[in-house]
């Protein structure tokens, strides 16, 4: 007997997911309001990268830093919110310490208070302090980088397509976007520049779905001239499901492992791609293609019937 692969989808079956796109877009627009009273009524747990504070750079005897053993000591420091993660070499660390009130004069006292925990055992090797302006100005890197992604995305979309099928994927990526940062909010989860790669990382992801999707969408635009669109963009979210819950799946996969054994460094980072790898499958499915049907797609002249067409429009 020959092996035929596993599918999380079974070849032939058909799910209905236009019939239903009103059910879609209204959960997506209730997602997003949710997600945009969040940001204003909660707000977002700015890490050090965008709220300022103090980096330490240190280098610990031996092969290797204990960087549990140091965050260890750091948990009653009053200090407030003290990240560390390797830095360069093994034993080298890099230590932030969220601004303290005062002004340089506390945060001269927070640096002492630093060496005063850590003793002799490290050598320092650089002390600086991040000011509210250079954190701002990190702030809106990210902003911008977030949105030259988009625009980007919808450039290479309208140009390989149409620009029907950009402002889809525009506006699928920008649930996606904004659902995650909704999610920051909700959970009160550090927000810094690993966030940010973490949110241009999801754009990345949906735009692949979103691409194979949409392909399949074009053949069969081109293949069945007069099939109902909303029939044709059924069949071609179907036709494409299995490879997209399979590809989905098996990055959960290794996203789980690192949520779960990466440690607090990249925890949330790991939920954020999580959440992302979720949320943009669904917006590829459920959002980018059905919106179509509201933007006047051009099919092209009508051709003489063929034998695919009238075997797709008898399906």
């Amino acid at each position: 007997m020959a092996w035929h692969g596993f599918n999380f989808i079974p070849a032939g079956i058909k799910y209905s997911f236009i019939p239903f796109r009103k059910l879609f877009f209204l959960f997506s627009a209730l997602l997003i309001v949710g997600s945009l009273g969040l940001y204003f009524v909660k707000g977002l747990n700015y890490g050090i990268d965008f709220k300022g504070g103090i980096l330490i750079e240190v280098r610990t005897a031996g092969d290797k830093a204990d960087i549990a053993a140091m965050r260890a000591l750091f948990k009653d420091s009053g200090l407030g919110e003290v990240a560390l993660q390797e830095f360069g070499r093994p034993t080298d660390v890099l230590i932030r310490v969220q601004r303290q009130e005062g002004g340089e004069k506390a945060q001269q006292v927070a640096v002492a208070k630093v060496k005063q925990i850590l003793g002799d055992k490290v050598t320092y090797r650089r002390t600086e302090s991040v000011g509210p302006k250079v954190s701002e100005e990190l702030f809106w890197d990210g902003v911008y980088a977030v949105l030259a992604a988009i625009l980007a995305i919808l450039i290479y979309i309208w140009f390989r397509f149409e620009w029907q099928f950009g402002l889809g994927a525009v506006i699928a990526l920008s649930h996606d976007v904004l659902s995650t940062i909704g999610l920051f909010a909700l959970f009160q989860l550090e927000f810094n520049l690993s966030t940010v790669a973490a949110v241009l990382t999801i754009a990345g992801y949906s735009i692949n779905d979103t691409v194979v999707v949409f392909d399949r969408v074009r053949e069969n635009l081109r293949k069945y001239k007069k099939m109902p669109l909303s029939e044709l963009f059924n069949n071609s979210i179907n036709e494409t499901l299995s490879r997209t819950v399979m590809t989905s799946v098996t990055t959960l996969l290794a996203l789980l492992a690192l949520y779960i054994l990466g440690g607090e460094i990249i925890k949330d980072f790991s939920l954020a791609m999580i959440w992302g790898v979720i949320i943009g499958t669904y917006s590829s499915i459920c959002l980018a293609v059905p919106i179509l049907l509201y933007l006047s797609i051009d099919r092209g002249a009508d051709v003489s019937d063929n034998k695919e067409e009238v075997a797709g429009e008898a399906t």
